[in-house]
């Protein structure tokens, strides 16, 4: 028969291992069986009351010992593609104040002649320093059988301090000025005053080369904007008092283009008032640049 100490210390045993698996319990319920390397993916199932339960699998995502996730789903991951860097988008570049003629092809759809020249046209002297646009305005309309004066023609003019609305200043004034000093007449408004003489006449802004030929190979005389006796020179942004902006260029001048050559070298015949005279095509194209191509032709 055991004795008292004795039973005692089996109690004590019996509590010190019952413990002890208590503590062992305890511990793989909190620690569990995961390497610490596993990370549990996520995946969806549905509860009896229809609520979204998210339940552990152990196959999803490794974690790489340098703390570098790497993906070993079944499922390939498609990557975000980003965003392209937004680009600003340039602004028009300005056009020059002297623009630049533009090399052209002479292989036109249109069939013209090499050369061609326009006879009956005669030119006259202007009677005020600033008048050729006038004056070339009523020797094209004699042309084209209108007969106006010069004097008369330059009168009605409109009055403006931009040309492109009507004649700048006096015109008995120097030549070679800008506005606001007195400068002359663009296009729009000559052409404006010849249609109420009864006279197809069409500003032109931008005229090509191969339009200029066809013209004249149709025996029309046009009517153009130049610098000086068709010579090479600078133009200058103007504003007016109405904050428009037009082209000007000291020593504007108009000319009448009555032929042409291609052979052996390409020119151009000019009725100059009472001068006739021929200018190289480059030359030519130089000085009608500045003001943009500016002429007067009869109908489209």
């Amino acid at each position: 028969m055991l004795k008292d100490y004795q039973l005692q210390l089996i109690v004590v045993l019996m509590l010190l291992i019952g413990l002890t698996l208590v503590a062992l319990l305890l511990l793989f319920y909190v620690v569990g069986p995961r390497s610490p390397s596993l990370v549990l993916a996520p995946r969806e199932l549905t509860s009896l009351s229809g609520e979204a339960l998210q339940v552990a699998t152990p196959t999803a995502v490794i974690m790489a010992p340098t703390g570098t996730a790497t993906s070993t789903s079944t499922h390939t991951a498609t990557p975000i593609t980003p965003s392209p860097t937004s680009t600003r988008t340039p602004t028009d570049t300005p056009t020059p104040i002297t623009p630049l003629y533009t090399p052209v092809s002479f292989n036109s759809p249109v069939t013209l002649p090499v050369e061609a020249s326009i006879s009956g046209i005669v030119g006259h002297m202007q009677s005020l320093p600033l008048s050729c646009e006038a004056r070339a305005a009523v020797d094209w309309a004699a042309f084209f059988g209108v007969e106006i004066g010069e004097r008369q023609f330059q009168r009605q003019l409109p009055r403006s301090d931009n040309p492109d609305k009507g004649f700048v200043g006096d015109v008995n004034s120097d030549w070679g000025q800008i506005p606001p000093k007195s400068y002359g007449v663009h296009a729009g408004p000559v052409a404006g005053l010849l249609r109420e003489y009864g006279l197809d006449a069409v500003a032109r802004y931008g005229m090509s080369w191969d339009d200029l030929l066809k013209e004249i190979a149709a025996g029309r005389p046009v009517i153009v904007w130049v610098i000086g006796h068709v010579d090479p020179g600078p133009g200058v942004s103007y504003i007016d008092h109405d904050g428009q902006q037009v082209i000007v260029a000291p020593y504007e001048h108009t000319v009448m283009v009555i032929g042409y050559k291609t052979l052996p070298e390409t020119t151009v015949t000019i009725l100059d008032r009472t001068r006739i005279y021929e200018r190289s095509w480059e030359k030519f194209m130089r000085s009608w640049s500045v003001l943009g191509y500016m002429a007067i032709t009869l109908g489209n």
